[in-house]
């Protein structure tokens, strides 16, 4: 919300300086973004009248004027301005007068004529960026007068972040209420009069959405003016407001908009065919729009229609087929109240919104309608002529008014201080709110105008509000807490992050709203959880994994000439489970590129599967069970490239390659290594444990095993372990052969078998029985003795 100071104080004069008010108001809710001049600073510019006008001698472009500026003798100003004439006033800068920009003027020769001052336009001021000539004042303007009185450029411009609730402080009027409430200053509301009806032509008007619109009002004005021109005042409270004036009509109905805050529309009466209905718009119904773009309406959409056709999206804009013009004669001003659900969000659907649809979709006043007619109506025959006649109204369902009771006790607790009821009952009353005493307090019939009052919590916020914030005690509470230990078998999640920066990763937040190929290409996710009011359309379900964003992530850092990328983030994923919804914490991570930083010492080299399976086993450190990869397929991973990571027997996450289908779609020049974790497993540790180390050498048996190659090793490590024995310290697996020697289709696994006793050197007889076991496990695998 904009305004100029000068216009609040019309309806209410706080005698504050603007930097006052701007506190006054943001400590009570009304958050002033800034205050601005409405001019730059400038002096020594005053009003004058042009007597004459001459060619200049040497210069085509240049005239010579002779000027009064009220000292009684004119002054000679040389002058370029094309629109410079006889008659017309404009401002002039004496000579010592100090313009924007640190502009001094004084006496000079052009062309050899001698100009004792300038002649201003409106840039030249500061007030504007056209430059269409001098700026031409009106003719009552008085010679000699400094322009920044006559214009008054000494105002301030309040830009105000109202919040959604408040809505009634979106208009001068209630703004007015509000800083009257504040300070306990006159309130002078526009003394708004009724218009004697001088035509019988009437604008039937019908409702045929009552749910959607509560009150649908219509008057016709006949003959109007409509080439009549908006008053500097009406102007220049408009585009002090942020507005700007288009044409009479349109500039009455923008301005009762920011008087009393009720949006209007006028529509030109000859272009409209029988009754007004409010209605529901049928699927594909075509509207050419004000702002010269035609949608196409959905049945959600709430349009205000004639006869034949659609005439405006109700509350958002008005269509080109109806608008007023220059040619238009008669009128037909419209003003309704809309459920704010019918226009919310109505902004977002078609692409475009307006400063009607910013207030019907927060609430408005369900009772300024009629007002809004009669006010616009009084303009309308002041400025552009013509006759009026009676309003037709036509009315749906209202809201009922809200009964709130509020507790003086309860406002002494809510608050931590205590306020008379006397000071309560005064408060609510410059708040326009009507309070009743009862047995423990007051009782409020919450006005039209205040929708927002709806609970006893919301008058004890409006009290706290005019009380003053600052007046509330700052007494804190106290309390120790303790900080608990965190328990010996959980990691603590800081510890992941280091572990993982350390190998080198960054950490990354991503969106939980992803686009839904992602779910339906990395997780063949065909159902996911939608959003019923997505920020965008990219983010309109949730995610069920995390490779979508480490992918994005990538794409970010490839398309900026990053060509190695270690990135992880910790976060929530979401999934349906037998109709409930369910959300886990994982951790993911992306590797690309080659595994060490461009160098010297070390050859450049492709991050490989073995690289992450090194920085999984990293972080998942401090486990006491096995550690598994068992090969898996996973939609977002190669086929042949990918393993589920168990711990336990128990499936916790995968680790892999991109799936080379999904290079192409995401345009990535080489495939990126995935892993993606359950953080309960992540943070999961075993007790630290102690033991001794024992002070006898260990004995080491190296075993090559023949296998199918679709035997892993990990199947071999299990059956190794699988021998039950307190002096197999260590199974390893050091070499791998292929080749001659060899049946087709098997390999060759080379193992180290430690074995360590803590009670004496291990000799032949004990280890050599230990190895046979070793052997006879390994063989009921299919693993024979090489």
């Amino acid at each position: 919300m904009q305004f100029p100071y000068s216009w609040l104080k019309t309806q209410a004069n706080p005698n504050l300086s603007a930097d006052q008010l701007a506190h006054l108001l943001t400590m009570a809710g009304l958050e002033v973004e800034e205050t601005t001049p409405a001019a730059p600073d400038f002096s020594g510019v005053v009003i004058a009248e042009v007597k004459s006008v001459e060619k200049h001698p040497d210069a085509d472009r240049l005239n010579v004027t002779q000027v009064d500026v009220g000292k009684g003798e004119l002054l000679q100003i040389v002058c370029g301005a094309p629109n410079v004439r006889v008659g017309i006033k404009v401002p002039c800068a004496l000579d010592g007068a100090l313009l924007p920009n640190d502009f001094k003027i004084k006496p000079t020769k052009m062309r050899g004529v001698v100009s004792n001052g300038m002649l201003c336009s409106a840039k030249e001021l500061g007030l504007s960026e056209d430059v269409d000539g001098l700026l031409i004042l009106d003719d009552n303007a008085p010679v000699g007068q400094n322009v920044r009185e006559f214009l008054d450029l000494d105002d301030t411009i309040f830009t105000l972040k109202i919040t959604p609730n408040r809505t009634d402080c979106l208009s001068i009027k209630g703004l007015a209420r509000e800083v009257a409430a504040l300070t306990a200053c006159e309130v002078n509301f526009p003394q708004i009069q009724s218009v004697q009806s001088e035509s019988k032509r009437t604008q039937a008007v019908q409702i045929d959405a009552p749910e959607d619109c509560g009150r649908f009002i219509s008057r016709v004005i006949e003959n109007v003016n409509a080439q009549a021109q908006s008053p500097k005042w009406l102007t220049q409270r408009l585009e002090r407001a942020g507005i700007r004036s288009i044409s009479a009509l349109v500039d009455i109905g923008n301005y009762v908009m920011l008087e009393i805050g009720q949006p209007m529309h006028v529509f030109d009466a000859d272009k409209l065919s029988g009754s007004l209905h409010v209605r529901r718009a049928q699927n594909g119904e075509t509207l050419a729009c004000l702002n010269e773009k035609n949608v196409i309406l959905q049945d959600n959409t709430l349009v205000i229609a004639d006869e034949k056709q659609a005439l405006s999206i109700a509350g958002l804009m008005g269509g080109a087929s109806s608008a007023v013009s220059d040619e238009t004669k008669n009128v037909v001003l419209e003003s309704a109240w809309f459920t704010p659900e019918i226009i919310s969000g109505k902004s977002r659907q078609y692409g475009f919104g307006s400063d009607s649809s910013f207030r019907f979709e927060r609430g408005v006043d369900y009772q300024l309608q009629r007002d809004a007619i009669e006010r616009a109506s009084e303009l309308i025959l002041a400025i552009c002529g013509g006759q009026a006649g009676e309003i037709v109204e036509a009315k749906g369902i209202l809201p009922e008014p809200q009964t709130v009771s509020i507790r003086t006790e309860r406002v002494e607790k809510v608050l931590g201080v205590a306020i008379a009821s006397a000071q309560i009952q005064a408060i609510l009353d410059k708040l326009g709110l009507n309070p009743v005493q009862n047995e423990n307090g007051f009782t409020v019939t919450a006005p039209s105008f205040r929708y927002d009052i709806e609970r006893e919590e919301d008058l004890i916020e409006e009290i706290a509000r005019v009380y003053g914030y600052e007046n509330i005690p700052d007494d804190y509470t106290s309390g120790k807490l303790a900080m608990l230990r965190l328990p010996e078998n959980k990691n603590p999640r800081f510890g992941v992050s280091q572990k993982l920066a350390a190998r080198g990763f960054q950490e990354i937040v991503s969106y939980a709203f992803v686009n839904e190929d992602w779910e339906k290409d990395f997780a063949n996710n065909q159902d996911p959880i939608r959003l019923q009011n997505p920020l965008a359309a990219q983010y309109s379900v949730m995610r069920s994994t995390l490779i979508g964003g480490l992918i994005e992530v990538l794409q970010n850092n490839l398309n900026r000439k990053q060509n190695r990328v270690r990135v992880f983030e910790m976060a929530r994923t979401f999934r349906k489970e037998n109709g409930i919804f369910v959300q886990n914490e994982r951790l993911g991570g992306l590797v690309y590129g080659s595994v060490l930083p461009e160098q010297w010492g070390e050859k450049a080299r492709a991050a490989d599967f073995y690289d992450v399976k090194a920085d999984v086993e990293s972080v998942l450190s401090g486990q006491n069970v096995q550690i598994e990869y068992v090969r898996a397929t996973h939609p977002a991973l190669h086929p042949t490239r990918s393993a589920n990571v168990l711990i336990g027997g128990e499936n916790v996450g995968f680790i892999g390659e991109l799936h080379p289908k999904w290079l192409q779609k995401y345009d990535l020049p080489n495939a990126p290594l995935l892993f993606e974790l359950d953080m309960a497993a992540v943070l999961a540790s075993e007790k630290t444990r102690y033991q001794a180390i024992s002070k006898f050498q260990p004995v080491r048996r190296d075993l090559a095993f023949v296998l199918p190659e679709n035997v892993d090793f990990a199947t071999l490590q299990a059956a190794l372990w699988a021998v039950r024995s307190d002096y197999i310290q260590e199974i390893e697996l050091f070499d791998v052969y292929r080749g001659a020697g060899l049946p087709e289709n098997h390999k060759s696994l080379a193992v180290k078998i430690v074995l360590q006793s803590h009670d004496g050197t291990l000799n032949d007889e004990t280890v050599e029985p230990i190895v046979q076991q070793l052997i006879e496990s390994a063989e009921k695998i299919g693993a024979k003795l090489r």
